[in-house]
């Protein structure tokens, strides 16, 4: 069954005034997992697409990228978008939610992370709203200054991405302990390992991206910095 399939079940489960916020207290083990992740996406998405005032048909292109949603899917992906905004609960809310359903993965919530700042550049620009916005998530969400600053150096193109910030350290860390840093993070993007934390199969594609931005900023900083500094 279709992760899409699955969500409409979940859906379905709703009662006419229930929020769409209550169905993560029911969707907590695998592999329902991986459907209330792509539910928090795209719920988050739209309350995100809330906090700049518009919804972009890039925004929409995006969405279809991180979950590679068929057309046929694309109904049930329209209807979590729509309970999302109509939702008067605020961002707040889900992202709490979000984050007692994940609690003690902190890789599976930067993995969701990803899929926000990859829809939230998907026009071109990164809005200062939307800024503030994955800043407060990322605050719930109890992922580290470093950490939100690495991925945004990743994501929004205002500079050439700082190596040091796209591993998430300091330029004074020892060369030993950025490399151990290095493999740690190449180990998580693994899709098994991120599939075994709750990443829905659709999304697992945004690896090839991390991967490839973790490489080039490990092989720059053993340009500048090289094995003898260890």
């Amino acid at each position: 069954m279709s992760i899409w399939k699955r969500i409409s079940e979940a859906l379905s489960a709703l009662t006419g005034g229930e929020p769409l916020s209550e169905i993560f207290e029911r969707l907590r083990t695998p592999p329902e997992r991986s459907v209330a992740f792509t539910i928090a996406v795209i719920a988050l998405s739209a309350k995100m697409a809330k906090a700049d005032g518009l919804v972009t048909r890039d925004e929409v292109t995006a969405m279809r990228e991180v979950f590679q949603i068929a057309q046929e899917d694309e109904a049930g992906a329209a209807r979590v978008f729509n309970l999302a905004r109509r939702d008067v609960a605020g961002f707040e809310d889900y992202a709490l939610r979000i984050r007692r359903m994940f609690s003690g993965a902190d890789a599976c919530l930067c993995d969701l992370m990803e899929g926000l700042f990859h829809i939230a550049m998907a026009d071109g620009t990164y809005h200062p709203a939307e800024d503030d916005f994955l800043h407060q998530v990322a605050d719930i969400f109890g992922i580290p200054e470093h950490e939100f600053r690495a991925l945004r150096a990743r994501f929004v193109p205002d500079a050439a991405p700082d190596p040091f910030s796209v591993l998430g350290v300091a330029p004074d860390t020892p060369y030993a302990e950025i490399r151990k840093v290095w493999k740690r993070l190449v180990r998580d993007t693994h899709p098994d390992a991120m599939m075994a934390r709750g990443v829905p199969e659709e999304m697992v594609q945004m690896a090839e991206k991390r991967m490839i931005d973790l490489n080039r900023a490990w092989e720059e900083i053993t340009q500048t910095k090289g094995p003898e500094a260890a």
